[in-house]
């Protein structure tokens, strides 16, 4: 109050000096009553520059030391309260996505890439990380595989293949450097014991209706083509001879996003708090009442503030991996009574993974594929070197603590080594190097991804609950809900089997492959 007192006394001063002719005019040719009967000049007025200069210095250091005290006494120091937060998001949108991961990024591409009319589409992206150092894209293995025993994600991976192999026609953007995926086209060696080998037998059938080049290989093709492996217990191999091996994650997920943003979509960071829904309300024959919600805004909660921004729109896209579960429960999906449509909630969760990086100079070579285990255990060859990744997902009664991303360090000793080195005795001299941890997006009713609109909110669509093969399927997985999104209905893939009716009927498609 002190610093605002001073500064209306100095503007007093200056306007006396004008009343009483005590500045030093040298131009004045004439005075003029204005409208509201006070004195105008005619010319301009030439007053002394030095006591003018001394004025304008002071009113701003004045402000500076104003805008300093204000902002040393809110809780951050770095909010200035005339200034607005460039990082905030857009107050209205078409079309909000919320995960700004591979599967979100995608999305928004194939919305403006199939967008029709006038390309004003708005499309806003909200992402949680930005520095996605704890992103499920990223912390991923990295590999594309067309071995499953479901068609629908055989297609998948076929069409998100042929998108890989030919990305520079697809996200390339006009004076930046073309797309390089570092892809590794190295197809991945499945081993079967004869309890499961019928099973790989059944998928081999699958897998060669729907297009893919797969070979199976006896124990003796497998030991002649790779020496290094030790076939004992082996009854049958399952071979991947083109469209199969493992890639740069951040490299396909920087592209996407990439490109999607120069073709106008929108970037922020923040995390969505809470939806603003409106409520009608239905009965069924049977007498039930159902509660169909449409979402209005979207409140994007600023990071490390208080700030938050609601965004009105006109539907929203789920695709934040393994936390959409609790994204869908803020507008009300499974808090319903049990017995109602309203008390099937979104079945997926957080399921942590270990990546171990180990050194082995006497390791595989160059021709090593992506080596899948019966046991589970999986490895591939990361670079140049002797340097590989490896691991193995836990039994469901060992999974670990998803409050954190701590990697332990006892489970590669007692569940992964053992099993690698059987496999490979060239890694009974390995040495692990680093390790690193990642969410699956894990479906816990079927393993398998969730694609469509949810059947009682009528303008929320999702895309998530991959359990580990959203990474290589997000090309087509994305071209597949902007589809439904602009027209109405699935047009390249018919992926109607994994919209969200399969967890209401309680008809689980369960994928066998699952790595």
């Amino acid at each position: 109050m002190c610093a605002w007192r001073r500064l209306h006394r100095n503007v007093r001063t200056l306007r006396g000096c004008f009343t009483h002719g005590s500045l030093n005019c040298t131009a004045v040719t004439q005075w003029q009553p204005d409208r509201c009967g006070g004195l105008t000049f005619c010319q301009k007025l030439s007053t002394g520059g030095a006591l003018r200069n001394d004025f304008l210095n002071e009113l701003k250091a004045q402000m500076a030391a104003m805008k300093k005290k204000a902002a040393d006494g809110l809780p951050s120091s770095n909010w200035m309260p005339f200034e607005i937060n460039p990082n905030l998001p857009p107050e209205t949108a078409d079309i909000v996505i919320v995960g700004g991961g591979v599967m979100g990024w995608s999305i928004a591409y194939w919305l403006k890439q199939k967008e029709k009319f006038s390309k004003k589409m708005r499309v806003l992206v909200v992402e949680r990380d930005p520095t996605y150092s704890q992103a499920s894209t990223v912390l991923s293995a990295g590999g594309i595989r067309q071995q499953f025993s479901l068609l629908e994600n055989i297609h998948l991976s076929l069409e998100s293949a042929d998108f890989m192999r030919n990305i520079n026609e697809h996200l390339s953007v006009v004076n930046e450097d073309p797309v390089d995926l570092q892809f590794n086209q190295s197809g991945y060696l499945f081993l079967a014991s004869e309890e499961v080998a019928h099973i790989m037998e059944q998928n081999y059938n699958t897998q060669r209706c729907a297009g893919a080049k797969v070979s199976l290989f006896s124990p003796q093709q497998v030991k002649e083509k790779f020496p290094w492996i030790n076939t004992e217990g082996v009854a049958l191999a399952s071979y991947g001879l083109e469209n199969e091996g493992w890639f740069d994650p951040w490299s396909l997920l920087n592209a996407f996003r990439r490109k999607a943003m120069s073709m106008g979509v929108i970037q922020c960071f923040g995390e969505v708090a809470d939806f603003r829904h409106v409520k009608q309300v239905l009965m069924t024959k049977n007498g039930e009442q159902i509660d169909m919600k449409t979402i209005k805004s979207v409140k994007v909660q600023m990071l490390n503030s208080l700030e938050y921004q609601p965004v009105e729109c006109a539907l929203v896209v789920n695709a934040a991996g393994a936390f959409s579960g609790k994204l869908a429960k803020m507008v009300g999906i499974g808090l319903g009574p049990k017995d109602s449509l309203a008390g099937f909630s979104v079945p997926v969760e957080p399921r942590k993974r270990y990546v171990y990086v180990v050194h082995c100079p006497d390791g595989p070579g160059l021709d090593s594929p992506f080596l899948i285990d019966y046991s589970g255990v999986y490895f591939r060859r990361e670079g140049l070197g002797g340097n590989y990744i490896c691991g193995v997902s836990p039994e469901e009664a060992e999974e670990p603590d998803t409050s954190n991303l701590e990697v332990d360090h006892q489970f590669f000793e007692d569940k992964v080594w053992p099993k690698l080195a059987n496999r490979v005795p060239a890694f009974e001299k390995l040495k692990v190097t680093s390790a690193w941890a990642g969410f699956y997006d894990y479906n816990t009713f079927d393993q398998n991804g969730i694609i469509g609109i949810h059947p009682l909110i009528n303008n929320m669509y999702f895309a998530t609950g991959f359990s580990g093969h959203g990474l290589q399927q997000s090309p087509a997985v994305g071209r597949a809900v902007a589809e439904l999104i602009l027209d109405g209905e699935f047009k390249t893939l018919d992926l109607s089997g994994l919209s969200f009716r399969r967890i209401l009927t309680q008809e689980p498609m369960l994928e066998q492959n699952i790595v």
